[in-house]
């Protein structure tokens, strides 16, 4: 048995690399298609990072262990708003940016965590595929599956 939980997600997006690491990194954009949560960092090596709630509450923090724009992001990830997620530690969640030869963005999510059967990656592997559907419709379409609600 494996003392890792590991979900990666790949998906496609008709995009620019450019223009996907802004989507990915601007609170702007986050907001509009991550369920009105805010990202809140500078991006630079070692800088902390944090995910709120459109309310101001944390949901997440951490900070950046990797910063390559706009080709790989790699962030140190750990829950704040559910003890018993947080009580699992932190998290590294990589995003790796691949333009195609189609016009497309090949983006590869892979979140892990050093704990077998892991409640927060059992989480975030029902989420992630919501928030980047919303991603790809809003790159997409210019609006996200939220603006209508």
């Amino acid at each position: 048995m494996t003392d890792q939980s590991t979900f990666r997600y790949v998906t496609y997006i008709r995009s620019t690399p450019s223009a996907l690491w802004l989507a990915l990194t601007s609170p702007e954009f986050t907001r509009q298609y991550w369920f009105g949560m805010d990202v809140v960092c500078d991006w630079k090596l070692g800088s902390p990072w944090q995910l709120r709630f459109d309310d101001g509450r944390i949901a997440d923090t951490g900070e950046i262990l990797e910063v390559d724009p706009p080709r790989r992001l790699v962030i140190r990830w750990r829950n704040e708003f559910r003890p018993e997620m947080k009580a699992e530690g932190y998290s590294r969640c990589t995003m790796e940016l691949e333009p195609m030869d189609d016009g497309t963005v090949k983006l590869t999510i892979t979140h892990g965590i050093q704990r077998a059967g892991s409640a927060f990656i059992e989480a975030v592997s029902d989420g992630w595929p919501r928030i980047l559907s919303n991603l790809k419709s809003l790159l997409e379409t210019g609006k996200s599956a939220l603006a209508s609600k």
